[in-house]
């Protein structure tokens, strides 16, 4: 346990290392999945007062879902759309990297706090990007930041379309006419 709070900490710190060395653990999958789950859930606390126990369920699960199509989408789109030279990579070191990305997520729980669910989910949300950029740099072997930040942002925008697919679909089942 301590090393995966470790890690969390390192990740948090967009310790590029870290990045690295979950990249290259094949048994870190499980833990980044827990990392994944424990951040939602602190969005969740964060958020319970507008989400409700039902909206920290739905986004756990959302989350999840969500980690898997990005590092999937973030595979595809640096690997065969946009890779370097050097780029080598395997959907699992996506996962590991960018499920240790969602790390900063954590201080959401302070959501909870009167008064700070804004400011606190905006700052998680830029710092988790940041880590993510660094952590798709780093699974797909990129020298260029810039093109990491290129995947992210293509990837962000394609999982944005997806999931405004999927709510409007969702939505309009059991709806009259």
């Amino acid at each position: 346990m301590s090393n995966l709070m470790n890690r969390i900490i390192r990740a948090s710190k967009l310790d590029v290392h870290l990045y690295e060395e979950v990249e290259a653990d094949t048994g870190a999958l499980g833990q980044a999945m827990g990392v994944v789950v424990f951040s939602s859930i602190a969005a969740g606390i964060g958020s319970i007062t507008q989400a409700g126990l039902g909206g920290m369920l739905m986004g756990t699960i959302a989350a999840l879902v969500g980690w898997v199509v990005w590092a999937y989408l973030t595979y595809f789109i640096g690997t065969k759309l946009l890779p370097e030279p050097q780029t080598r990579s395997h959907p699992t070191e996506l996962l590991r990297t960018i499920g240790f990305s969602t790390s900063p997520g954590f201080i959401r729980l302070l959501g909870i706090i009167p008064g700070l669910m804004g400011i606190v989910f905006f700052v998680a949300s830029i710092w988790m990007m940041i880590a993510m950029v660094i952590a798709v740099r780093q699974a797909l072997d990129y020298k260029s930041t810039f093109r990491a930040i290129g995947v992210c942002l293509i990837g962000w925008i394609i999982q944005l379309v997806i999931l405004a697919l999927l709510f409007s679909i969702v939505g309009s089942v059991g709806k009259p006419g």
